[in-house]
């Protein structure tokens, strides 16, 4: 086992622990909740935000007439998508019928697109409803599409607190966006 020096640590610094160390460093700004609005603000709410740049960038995998699906920037497994409205509305039951049909019809989309595209064995599906809910934008509805797979969750998140995905998100995006003009 190497020591703390061969490894560029000082003494004091920290206590050699035998740990091998996956570093996330931009899971910070999802920590520290940097760039998220105030609950109700509209004003830089990236799901507001998202459908007016292009696509790619925007890592939105499909539009309709009123909602969106794009992938979550900090995703709990790859092709984890989230429907959005375009509309700025915080509670499920402010959708208005247009809107909540539409949302329903992405989501199977969604489940049928994943499942297709990568052989998801189940998923995960829900949306939470205000900060106290662990809404992380509370301000704009979004319903998360989480797919799993048999063994899925194993010791990285349990004992690392590290999720290891994959598959880069503009990877991702592009194989689900192909996958939905198919579908």
């Amino acid at each position: 086992m190497a020591s703390a020096e061969e490894h560029g640590e000082q003494r004091g610094a920290g206590v050699e622990d035998q740990l091998d160390r996956l570093w996330t460093p931009h899971r910070m700004a999802y920590i520290k909740g940097e760039n998220r609005p105030a609950d109700g603000e509209a004003d830089g709410c990236p799901f507001c935000v998202a459908p007016k740049l292009p696509d790619e960038q925007g890592l939105v995998v499909a539009r309709g007439e009123h909602v969106y699906a794009v992938l979550n920037l900090y995703p709990y497994n790859s092709g984890h998508l989230m429907v959005c409205p375009y509309r700025h509305v915080a509670d499920y039951t402010d959708l208005d019928g247009p809107e909540m049909t539409e949302l329903g019809r992405f989501t199977q989309q969604a489940m049928r697109v994943i499942r297709d595209g990568s052989g998801a064995h189940g998923f995960n599906i829900g949306m939470n409803q205000g900060s106290v809910a662990g809404a992380g934008i509370a301000g704009h509805l979004h319903q998360h599409i989480v797919p799993r797979w048999g063994g899925d969750t194993n010791f990285m998140p349990v004992v690392g607190r590290t999720k290891v995905l994959p598959q880069l998100l503009a990877d991702t995006r592009a194989l689900l966006a192909d996958a939905w003009d198919r579908a």
